[in-house]
């Protein structure tokens, strides 16, 4: 089981130490994803290097491929990722509404047609746990409903009470398995409404569980319809359980959820951008691409210490790109992932420290001062 020590607060940000079964993560902490049993573009050593510590995979890809049976026979995701840190898995849920096909969906289950290879599909709360034993990652996530950003309040005021019938289910289901190092997250949705987070948030807790996920944003909403509804997290959740936001990777959405006590927080931008030719960096966004890079010597960032920084050029890189090598990809995978580490770090000195506030502003001035944030548009 897991639990959290809170080793320091700056108003309701805090920082502290998740134990796992599989070691001790300093919060707030930032997990890359590997969706389908890998980070893709890196080594586990080139994660563990970059300063990762937690990771997340899917379980809906996992149980589509190769199934959750194949990864249990094969040692479960620790040994299949050659990954000895903590794993959290999400429940599949959010990957069954966006990308499966024909789905039939009711207060037992959710039928949906795979999009690997066009078979029906079943996943109850209680087969969302079997399989995410099967997986043995250290988090399991309840099975939930997930409704897109523009969903209506009818539509998500059923997707509030489906997920909530679903956490006690999942819950009873997680129980029965017997005693088990896995902790499972409740995950509240809600949408953008306030009083149907305040229903989500009140049900779960009085389920006691070892820690809770905040879900349903980051799906259209916009960054400041985000923050609202974020604004009350801190009083809806036990001050002693992990909270967790679940698909957010955008700095100024981190820090903005840090701010408003969130712990944990996964996306697969810094991967997924990577891939793209698109560097983070103290400075804002480095487009690879461009030509304006074509010929430019320096480091993708000069205060860092990364790998890719430590040894190529924005212009090599950039070549590398343009040439389609494999290596290009894994440069800035390698550097994003970095970045990220760093800047989790950075937030949690922040927090001990004192100066989150002004350290914050600070940041969003320097990493947006030359582009339009997506969210801000009129």
């Amino acid at each position: 089981m897991i639990s959290l020590e809170v080793q320091h607060t700056d108003g309701k940000a805090r920082a502290g130490v998740l134990s796992t079964p599989h070691g001790r993560v300093q919060t707030p902490i930032f997990m890359p994803v590997g969706t389908a049993g890998a980070v893709k573009g890196v080594t586990p050593e080139q994660l563990t290097s970059s300063g990762s510590r937690m990771i997340l995979a899917n379980t809906y890809h996992m149980m589509l491929r190769p199934g959750g049976r194949t990864v249990e026979e094969l040692g479960g995701l620790h040994a299949m990722m050659g990954w000895d840190g903590p794993i959290l898995t999400d429940s599949g849920g959010f990957q069954v509404f966006s990308l499966a096909h024909l789905r039939q969906i009711d207060d037992e289950k959710v039928v949906f047609q795979s999009h690997v290879d066009g078979s029906l599909e079943e996943l109850t709360p209680g087969r969302c746990m079997e399989i995410q034993r099967q997986l043995g990652a250290d988090v399991i996530m309840q099975l939930d409903e997930c409704p897109p950003g523009d969903a209506t309040l009818e539509h998500v005021a059923r997707a509030v009470d489906r997920s909530i019938l679903w956490a006690k289910e999942c819950k009873r289901a997680w129980l029965a398995g017997g005693e088990s190092v896995q902790s499972l997250f409740g995950i509240q949705q809600g949408g953008v409404f306030a009083d149907l987070r305040a229903r989500s948030a009140e049900a779960l807790v009085e389920l006691n569980l070892p820690g809770y996920a905040i879900g349903g944003l980051s799906v259209g909403e916009g960054h400041e319809a985000m923050v609202l509804a974020l604004d009350a997290a801190d009083s809806q959740f036990p001050a002693d359980r992990p909270r967790y936001l679940m698909g957010v990777g955008e700095p100024r959405d981190i820090l903005a959820a840090v701010q408003r006590g969130i712990d944990m927080f996964d996306c697969v931008l810094p991967t997924r951008n990577a891939r793209n030719a698109f560097a983070f960096t103290w400075g804002g966004r480095l487009r690879l691409r461009n030509a304006q890079w074509t010929a430019d010597p320096a480091p993708l960032d000069e205060n860092c210490s990364c790998y890719a920084c430590s040894n190529f050029s924005r212009g090599t890189i950039r070549h590398l790109f343009m040439a389609k090598e494999m290596l290009a990809a894994t440069l800035l995978t390698i550097h994003n992932l970095h970045f990220f580490a760093e800047f989790m770090a950075a937030i949690r000195s922040s927090i001990a420290s004192g100066t989150l506030e002004s350290d914050a502003k600070q940041w969003v001035s320097q990493m947006y001062a030359s582009r339009r944030i997506p969210g801000d548009e009129k």
